[in-house]
Formats: C-alpha cells, structure tokens, sequence
C-alpha cells in the first residue's frame, strides 16, 4: 500500500478522521470530542456543529449497538468503518459495516420506507414508531435512522453488498449541507 496516495485520496475526498476497527464507548467518546473541536477551530455556526454533531452521535451509536457481533467471526467480521468529511457545501459521514444477510434485508427495507417519506410525513413516522413502543432485536426503538434523515435534511445513501452466504457490507453516507 502506498501510504502517500491513501493521504492524497483522504485529501481529496477532504476527509477529516477515519477509522477501522472495533468500537468501544471510550473510541466513540473520543471521536466526538475530536470532531467536536475540530467545527469549533472552523468557527462553524452553532445551528451546524449542532447537527453534525447530533447525526454523528446518532451514527456511532448505531455502529455501537446495530453491528452484528458474533465472537466465532474468524473473518474480522465485527470491525467497522467510518469517516467525516468536511467540504463547502457539506459534512458527510460515512460508515460500513458487516450484517447478517437476513438482517440486511430488513434493514433495507426500513432505509427504503425513510427515504420515501417527505419530511412531515418522517415525523409523523417518528412519532409513531415512538408510540408503538416496540423495541428492534438489538433492544432500540427503531428510532435512530429516522431520526438521522430528519435531523440531516436528506435522503439516506446507502447500500448493501454482500460478501458471502452469511454477511453484507453495509455502507451509509449522510449528508449535512452548510446551509
């Protein structure tokens, strides 16, 4: 691997911090801080650190509590992925990571029922998942990916490929314009 071209990739797609790896609450802590000081030296207006920071939160949080743990995955199946980029128009947070086959069929299901949803009808949708009280297999409401697409303003980019009988790669993009 050349070290120099991965920089200047990074560079180019103005990627602010990456990391692969496990997830721990101490790693997650840390990146907030970091990401947070970092808007803070680019004198970003309050309304936008506000709402990076919240969708960044609400990212790692899934990637924390939604990735797919299984200690027999010989395959470094419980590493994830993410990065934040900062350009003019907008922030981006990317991140991947593996999920059983089945679970990715429902997961895209969810992304795809979001993404249709104007933004009163996305709140209309919170508040009734909200209410329904019924709780995701990982213990969550089901809140966390429409709470990301109301708080971002767009549309969720995402797709899944899959990498054997047993896990697909997920990958999400999210965008916050500058606006």
């Amino acid at each position: 691997m050349d070290i120099f071209e991965f920089y200047k990739k990074m560079d180019a797609d103005d990627i602010m911090l990456s990391f692969k790896g496990s997830v721990t609450s101490e790693l997650l802590t840390s990146v907030l801080q970091i990401i947070e000081a970092k808007m803070e030296r680019l004198n970003e207006p309050s309304k936008i650190k506000k709402k990076v920071y919240n969708v960044l939160v609400e990212s790692l949080q899934n990637l924390y509590h939604h990735m797919d743990k299984n200690e027999q995955d010989i395959k470094g199946h419980s590493t994830v992925i993410f990065m934040i980029g900062n350009n003019a128009k907008a922030y981006s947070i990317y991140t991947g990571n593996y999920v059983r086959n089945e679970n990715a069929e429902k997961l895209q299901a969810k992304l795809e029922k979001i993404n249709s949803l104007n933004p009163d009808e996305l709140k209309a949708y919170y508040k009734e998942v909200l209410n329904n009280g019924m709780m995701s297999d990982k213990g969550g409401g089901g809140l966390g990916m429409i709470d990301i697409a109301r708080k971002s303003g767009q549309k969720l980019n995402f797709r899944f490929q899959q990498v054997d009988n047993e896990f697909s790669f997920y990958s999400l993009n999210i965008n916050i314009a500058k606006q």
